[in-house]
């Protein structure tokens, strides 16, 4: 399928998903949800696919946020719906996706921007990065997922305050609060994502997906996160990798995981 506002590509089991409307700091509009809805349809998938990073074009921005001229004139209802529609069909998507999703932050993100790098399982920025939920300032709160992801990780009082000055926090701010797990030269952002998704190849595909779900059910009331853990830990032991873990380790050789 051919994309008009992102474009991805795949080397050495790790895909490269890119929003790509640098005339608009890579801002999210409905035509760019549904298309990066559809890509992680196809990456989610793809056999060639183990690891995602995912950043935004040009050295400015990975995402300034949503394009506001399409909500200006939005009433209740409609309101209501760009929120649930953005949920289900990218947000949660990338917050439960059984691959490994690392966001690369490369200059702004923005609003709807700093929630979907939240929905990420972790972050990288560059030194020039600047984070923000700047909806009060519009009149609005965050829709697709801020209030809560961002609370999750940088603790209430925090949340609070980006959330009620609408301000921008620098990369180093965010190291300092969590929200990131590493700052380091715009230069060096994507070696830095590659190197990390590196090392996530040598382990487990079925373990990583299984430990995507434990770790997320902490996050959601309506499941016992012990008990989950406890079920997915017993069906571990079912696996070829498993098998493949514990024969290469009593051995004292590399593990070659079939990802069965």
């Amino acid at each position: 399928m051919k994309y008009k506002n992102l474009y991805f590509h795949t080397e050495n089991l790790i895909s490269t998903l890119v929003i790509n409307r640098p005339q608009k700091l890579n801002a999210l509009n409905r035509e760019t949800l549904a298309e990066l809805h559809q890509a992680l349809e196809v990456l989610e998938q793809d056999a060639k696919t183990n690891i995602i990073i995912l950043t935004g074009s040009g050295q400015k921005a990975f995402v300034a946020g949503a394009d506001i001229a399409e909500f200006a004139h939005f009433k209740v209802e409609e309101g209501k719906k760009l929120s649930a529609d953005g949920h289900q069909q990218v947000f949660d998507k990338i917050a439960y996706f059984s691959k490994p999703i690392i966001a690369a932050v490369n200059g702004y993100a923005l609003g709807g921007g700093l929630e979907l790098a939240m929905a990420a399982h972790f972050r990288i920025a560059s030194e020039n990065a600047r984070l923000g939920l700047p909806e009060t300032s519009l009149g609005l709160i965050p829709g697709y997922g801020g209030t809560q992801r961002l609370t999750q990780l940088v603790g209430k009082g925090r949340a609070f305050e980006m959330i009620m000055t609408a301000g921008m926090i620098t990369a180093d701010q965010a190291l300092d609060y969590g929200l990131v797990n590493h700052v380091v030269p715009l230069e060096e952002l994507m070696g830095k994502a590659e190197e990390i998704a590196h090392k996530i190849l040598k382990n487990s595909t079925v373990a990583i997906a299984k430990a995507i779900r434990a770790v997320n059910a902490c996050t959601n009331e309506s499941v016992n996160g012990f008990e989950l853990e406890i079920e997915l830990f017993g069906e571990s032991f079912g696996t070829a990798d498993f098998q493949e873990g514990t024969s290469a380790f009593l051995e004292k050789r590399k593990a070659k995981f079939p990802g069965k």
